[in-house]
C-alpha cells in the first residue's frame, strides 16, 4: 500500500530505491561496508559471539539448577532456555549471514538489521506472550553485540557507488544485488545519524536518506548537503513505518518520502529525476565562468568542507577557495574498543591541513578551530549531566578549546605549520566576550613561540572570528579591533537569536532565517565590516540558499561560503543580479513588517 511520510527537506533532488534501515541499539553499533573477501571473517565474528553467549547462558543455567526453589524461581530457568533457543534460531543466524554476504554489511550492522526484521514479526503476533518474546530477542542480540565490541575488523573502504538503475516494481522478493551490473539504488532510513555516522556513509552507495529526527541546519543535514544527495530529516516515525527493502521515493524538494509507490507514481518521479539531472547539466556549464554581477561586482564563492579530501569537489564545483573547513570532523569517530577517544596529534593534523591547502591548488583555505559540543559531541567526551540539559548553551566551540589549552595549542601549532605551504585563514568559532578574545590571541602567540623554540617552520595566517552569537553581532567594534575578517555563521546566529534548538524537529517550524531580528544582525555586520575595510563572509546555510542570494548581495555581501553542491546555483543568481538595483530593494526587505513576504514578492 502506497503512503507518504512528511519531513523537512534538507538536500534537494529525487532518489528512488530500496530502503536500508540503520536500526537503533542500546549500545553504539558501527555501520560500514566490508570488502567481499572479508565476508567469512565477519560471519566468524558473529559465530564466535553467539558461541560465547551460548556458553555464558549454559553456565547460568547450571548455576540456577544448583539453587534452591526459593533462590531461583522456575521462571528464571525457563527464561534462560528461551534465550538459548532464540540464540540458536536459524532465522536469526541465516538472516545475519544474508546481510553480510549479500549487502556487505559489517557484522554488527547485519545483526541489528536482522533483529529489526524479526522484531516486527513478533509485533504482528496476536498472542501477547509471543509478542513479549521480542524483549528476550533484543536481550540476546545485545549480549552478542557486547561480546563483539572490540573485535571489529578494520574499517574497509566503501564499495564503489552503485550505478543508477531504472526503478521497477516487480516481485517483492527481487534480489537488489543480483543482475547484470546495474544494482538497484539504495536509500538510507534511520532514527538519527551522528556527524561521525554521516562521514562514514559520505562516500558510500546511498542515493538518498531519511531520518526521524533533526532540523534543517542540524549537522546531519549539513553533511547530507555536502554529499549532494536528496535527504529529509525530522520525518518522525519513518524508521518504524519503513521495512527493509521497501521501495521508497525521496523527494528532497518537497520533504516527502513515498513508500511502496505505484507504477504511475514511479514514472512521475522518474521524470522529475531526469529533469533534475538536466538542470544540473545546464548549471555545470557555469563552472569556469567568473562570478560577476551584471553591474561588474566580483563575488567570491567559496566552499565549506569537512575533510581534506573534499577539496577535490570544491575545485570541481568552481570554488575560489575554502571559506570554512570544519576541523572537528578530523576528531570524530576515533573511539577504540576501550571506549577511549584518541585525538589526532599535531603531526596528523598538520598533514591533514597541508593536504587541504595543496588540494585547493594555491587558493585560500579558512580553517575553523574545533567546534564540538551540542549536536557534535566527541566520542568518549560526553558532557556532564548539567550540560546535557542544554548542550547548545554549554561547553562547546571556543569554550571547549579554552578549557583544554593543551588540545587547543596542538591544533594551533598544526595550522600554523600548514600555513607555510599556502594561504591559510584561521577562524575562531563562538566568541562572545572580550576576555575570550584575549585568551585566544594569547594562546595563538604562545603557539608561535613554541614553534620558534623548536625551530619549526610556520607561516602567517589571517585571523578571523565567527559572528554566531547575538552578543558578538552587537559588539562588532570590539571584534574588528582584533581580527582581520569576520564570518557570519547564520545557522547558530538564527538559533541563538530566536532561542531555537536547530536540531530539534519539534520547533523546526520556528527556525526563520528571514526573521527581522536575524536580518538586522546580518545586515549590521556586513555594513560595519565594509565601513572599516575588513573582510566579511557568510558561511552558514543562508549562503547556499538561492532564496537569499539577491538579498545578501543587496546588503553588500561579496563573499559567500557554502557546500560545493550549491555553488553553481548561487553563481547563476549572481550572474543575473544587478547590485545597484538590489540595494534599495534589500533595504525595503529589512524595513518590511514581513521580510519573508517581501523576499518572495
Amino acid at each position: 500500500m502506497t503512503f507518504a511520510v512528511h519531513g523537512l527537506p534538507v538536500a534537494r533532488g529525487i532518489a528512488i530505491g530500496r530502503a536500508v534501515l540503520v536500526v537503533s541499539s542500546r549500545i553504539d553499533v558501527a555501520h560500514y561496508f566490508i570488502k567481499p573477501d572479508e565476508i567469512e571473517t565477519e560471519i566468524d565474528r558473529v559465530r564466535t559471539a553467539r558461541n560465547a553467549v551460548a556458553d555464558e547462558l549454559t553456565k547460568l543455567q547450571a548455576s540456577v539448577a544448583q539453587m534452591g526453589p526459593n533462590d531461583a524461581p522456575h521462571e528464571l530457568a525457563a527464561l534462560l532456555e528461551v534465550h538459548q533457543m532464540l540464540l540458536q534460531d536459524e532465522v536469526l543466524s541465516g538472516g545475519v549471514k544474508h546481510w553480510i554476504s549479500e549487502r556487505l554489511y559489517n557484522a554488527e550492522w547485519a545483526l541489528t538489521t536482522q533483529l529489526e526484521v524479526i522484531a516486527r514479526q513478533f509485533d504482528e503476533m496476536e498472542d501477547p506472550y509471543l509478542r513479549e518474546r521480542k524483549a528476550d530477542l533484543e536481550q540476546v542480540v545485545e549480549r552478542m553485540l557486547h561480546r563483539m565490541k572490540g573485535t571489529a575488523a578494520v574499517l574497509a573502504p566503501s564499495p564503489p557507488r552503485r550505478k543508477r538503475a531504472a526503478a521497477h516494481h516487480d516481485d517483492e522478493d527481487d534480489d537488489p544485488t543480483a543482475g547484470d551490473g546495474f544494482d538497484v539504488p539504495l536509500v538510507l532510513i534511520a532514527h538519527d545519524l551522528s556527524p561521525a555516522d554521516m562521514l562514514q556513509f559520505k562516500k558510500s552507495v546511498f542515493a538518498g536518506f531519511v531520518t526521524d529526527v533533526g532540523g534543517r541546519t542540524s549537522h546531519t543535514a549539513i553533511v547530507a548537503r555536502s554529499m549532494d544527495i536528496p535527504a529529509i530529516v525530522g520525518a518522525r516515525s519513518a524508521s518504524q513505518l519503513v521495512r527493509q527493502d521497501d521501495w521508497v521515493i525521496i523527494d528532497g524538494d518537497a520533504g516527502v518520502m513515498i513508500v511502496d509507490p505505484s507504477p504511475i507514481i514511479l514514472a512521475e518521479y522518474g521524470f522529475k529525476q531526469r529533469q533534475g539531472d538536466l538542470e544540473r547539466g545546464r548549471l555545470a556549464r557555469l563552472r569556469h565562468k567568473p562570478a560577476v554581477t551584471l553591474d561588474g561586482q566580483r563575488v567570491e564563492l567559496l566552499a565549506n568542507i569537512e575533510m581534506p579530501e573534499d577539496t577535490a569537489g570544491a575545485v570541481k564545483a568552481g570554488a575560489v577557495g575554502v571559506g570554512l573547513f570544519r576541523s572537528e570532523f578530523l576528531f570524530m569517530g576515533r573511539e577504540n574498543s576501550a571506549r577511549q577517544t584518541r585525538l589526532p596529534d599535531e603531526e596528523e593534523q598538520y598533514q591533514a591541513y597541508k593536504r587541504a591547502v595543496e588540494g585547493m591548488q594555491g587558493m585560500p583555505v579558512t580553517i575553523r578551530t574545533i567546534d564540538v559540543g551540542a549536536d557534535k559531541p566527541l566520542d568518549g567526551k560526553s558532557a556532564s549531566k548539567q550540560e546535557h540539559l542544554n548542550p547548545a548553551l554549554g561547553l562547546r566551540a571556543i569554550r571547549w578549546s579554552l578549557a583544554d589549552p593543551a588540545m587547543f595549542l596542538t591544533q594551533l601549532r598544526a595550522i600554523l605549520r600548514a600555513a607555510a605551504h599556502g594561504e591559510i585563514h584561521l577562524l575562531i568559532p563562538m566568541l562572545a566576550h572580550a576576555s575570550e578574545i584575549r585568551q585566544t590571541l594569547s594562546l595563538i602567540d604562545f603557539a608561535r613561540a613554541e614553534l620558534d623554540n623548536r625551530g619549526a617552520v610556520y607561516g602567517h595566517v589571517k585571523l578571523g572570528a565567527m559572528i554566531e552569537i547575538p552578543a558578538a553581532a552587537l559588539t562588532l567594534k570590539t571584534f574588528l579591533k582584533h581580527f582581520d575578517f569576520l564570518s557570519i555563521g547564520t545557522n547558530d546566529l538564527i538559533q541563538y537569536t530566536l532561542a531555537i534548538d536547530r536540531a530539534d524537529e519539534a520547533v523546526a517550524h520556528l527556525y526563520d532565517p528571514a526573521h527581522p531580528a536575524v536580518l538586522k544582525l546580518v545586515a549590521d555586520t556586513i555594513t560595519e565590516c565594509r565601513r572599516q575595510g575588513k573582510g566579511v563572509s557568510v558561511c552558514g546555510e543562508m549562503a547556499g540558499d538561492v532564496a537569499f542570494t539577491r538579498l545578501l548581495l543587496g546588503l553588500g555581501l561579496r563573499s559567500f561560503s557554502m557546500h560545493p553542491s550549491r555553488i553553481l546555483a548561487v553563481k547563476q543568481e549572481v550572474l543575473r543580479a544587478d547590485t545597484g538595483k538590489l540595494e534599495p530593494w534589500a533595504q525595503g526587505v529589512l524595513d518590511a513588517d514581513d521580510p519573508a513576504a517581501a523576499l518572495a514578492g
